[in-house]
């Protein structure tokens, strides 16, 4: 269902139903019918002081640039005051998170105060069973969520952009990864026309689970739309692609550009020159402008008229713009206008779809509590780094392929949760301390002795390497290394960013024995506090790190990124060039 045929045609702005109440002085949100009809609950009589939490939203052009804005609702309180914590009662107070963003999400946190309003925007949701390919995001773990634009055409005003009839592919695609800490966050746009390998993907259709058939050295967009493929399969691409696990997904049309810049007032952006398109129909002086809706939409599809007219450089341009939106949406005249408010409420639920993990807006509160502490100057906008594809004749680059110099270390950094940004000092201070104090400890269980290879017992799962490797591990350890007590369980029951090996204080010296044949670090050893019986095995977990037998695991990975990476930090306003 695309992003129009949501809504109820004959639905009023909800910004626009707030009425003042004589009686008590407060503004008050009616929804559908007469104050007579329908008492609703009132807007508290300060409002509460908005929370934001930003999520991926690709980095943007210019500063909030001076210019005309909408009008401004009626207050949500009285006369707009401070916040004021607590409250009577009997007073009801919802959090309502707003995720949305073309390619991107924000979250924006305020007093609704009416659960019929909380419940209408549930009912805004599109909500898609993935089938297991994301495992959810979780408090204390680093969250990785899969932000996709998708050229679908359909919807109001869509008809004359290309084939209207395209089930549609993953257009614009970043994963957004938030650190453990909550401290940082890295966006990386993953191009179109990168040449990969989409696996084979379970998928729901009409209740029943088909297995749709993978398929070799195919364009990643592919990976959303063709042959029926649904967001869980691009979940699974990328997973295969970078070794990082995706906990949940967004995806949005066309229309949320239109929609979401349009509620927000307008996104500022800066040209460096003048720009006439006539494939986006983008046609601006050079100089500061504040876009929305159709204009907006032009901005982010425009690709002959920047950089060398690559989709590389238009990624430039949409994270550019994504970043600006988020800044907009960020600002202190979005966050205290209930017209604005409202009106981003609902663009952005009526534009979004999300996998069951984010299916209500009560668990999209529960994300954006996560989010809601990241400064947007420790948000990093990078792209994974990419070469024309040689297989490609010289006169035709219409692909790329991945540049594993470049790539690998920006993926490593990612997965072991470094930070491409410059967090506060005295933060940062505090966790290399405290992650110096816990290397070290960890460090101290590879001392000690070894036991003979004949006498490790262990089982071995499959908790995110390679299709088989449960398997090709067990041949190895037996016929190569003497375990011969090694067995395979095949699949673990969870999925893990890193190998782990489980054992008893009884069992320490055959995990170090083992530590030493796999190449495990300190950090994969993970000791019980209750001895195991004599003939109880260790339990070896292969994460998403491992490659394969012998291959060493956990590697320090680089504090900088690999130097000629694209990248430019959300609070930074940039001129499309």
């Amino acid at each position: 269902m695309d992003a129009q045929s949501r809504g109820r045609a004959d639905e009023i702005d909800p910004a626009d139903q707030w009425v003042l109440n004589p009686r008590t002085g407060n503004y008050e949100l009616q929804l559908g019918r007469s104050a007579a009809q329908q008492r609703v609950p009132s807007a508290p009589r300060r409002t509460r002081r908005s929370s934001t939490s930003t999520a991926p939203a690709p980095a943007a052009p210019s500063p909030a640039v001076p210019g005309p804005r909408r009008g401004e609702g009626p207050p949500g309180g009285r006369r707009g005051g401070r916040s004021r914590k607590g409250g009577g009662p009997g007073r009801r107070k919802r959090l309502l998170v707003v995720t949305g963003g073309t390619l991107a999400f924000l979250l924006v946190g305020g007093g609704v105060g009416s659960y019929l309003y909380y419940q209408h925007l549930n009912d805004n949701l599109n909500v898609i069973d993935t089938g297991g390919a994301g495992g959810g995001f979780k408090k204390d773990q680093p969250i990785n969520v899969l932000v996709i634009g998708t050229d679908k055409r359909s919807g109001k005003g869509n008809d004359g952009y290309g084939d209207p009839d395209s089930v549609g592919h993953a257009d614009t695609t970043i994963l957004f990864h938030v650190s453990k800490d909550r401290s940082n966050a890295t966006a990386l746009s993953i191009p179109r026309d990168l040449i990969t390998d989409i696996p084979s993907c379970p998928t729901k259709i009409d209740g029943s689970v088909k297995d749709i058939a993978g398929t070799r050295n195919t364009r990643f967009n592919n990976s959303l739309g063709q042959e029926g493929r649904d967001p869980g399969c691009t979940m699974r691409t990328v997973k295969q692609l970078t070794g990082i696990d995706v906990d949940n997904f967004m995806m949005v049309d066309f229309n949320a550009v239109k929609n979401l810049s349009t509620a927000v007032g307008g996104v500022p952006v800066c040209l460096a020159k003048d720009v006439n398109d006539r494939d986006s129909k983008l046609n601006l002086k050079a100089g500061e402008h504040r876009l929305e809706g159709e204009q907006a939409l032009a901005f982010v599809r425009t690709r002959h008229s920047f950089g060398n007219e690559s989709d590389l450089d238009r990624i430039k341009t949409q994270q550019q713009f994504l970043g600006s939106m988020m800044r907009e949406m960020k600002s202190k005249e979005t966050l205290t206008s209930p017209k604005k408010f409202f009106s981003l409420a609902e663009a952005a639920t009526k534009s979004l779809t999300v996998d069951q993990g984010l299916g209500t807006i009560g668990k999209l509160t529960a994300l954006a509590g996560e989010l809601k502490d990241i400064n947007p100057k420790n948000v990093t906008f990078t792209t994974l780094p990419v070469v024309d594809n040689p297989n490609e004749p010289p006169n035709r680059k219409a692909t790329v392929v991945l540049n594993p110099s470049q790539a690998d270390p920006l993926l490593q950094m990612i997965r072991q949760d470094v930070s491409l940004t410059e967090v506060e000092k005295k933060e940062q201070a505090a966790k290399d301390a405290a992650e110096t104090d816990a290397k070290n400890k960890q460090d101290a269980l590879l001392q000690g002795n070894r036991a003979p290879a004949g006498d490790v017992r262990v089982d071995v799962y499959n908790g995110g390497g390679p299709p088989g490797s449960a398997s090709t591990t067990l041949t190895w350890l037996q016929n190569g290394k003497g375990v011969y007590k090694a067995g395979n369980h095949g699949n673990a029951s969870a999925r893990l960013a890193a190998t782990q090996l489980e054992y008893a204080p009884n069992q320490a010296d055959q995990a170090r024995a083992l530590a030493d044949m796999m190449g495990l670090p300190a950090s994969a050893l993970k000791p019980g506090a209750v001895d195991a019986g004599p003939k109880t095995p260790m339990k070896l977990t292969l994460g998403s790190d491992f490659k394969e037998p012998g291959t060493p695991l956990g590697a320090a990975a680089p504090q900088q990124a690999p130097e000629g990476v694209q990248r430019v930090e959300a609070d930074k306003a940039v001129c499309a060039k």
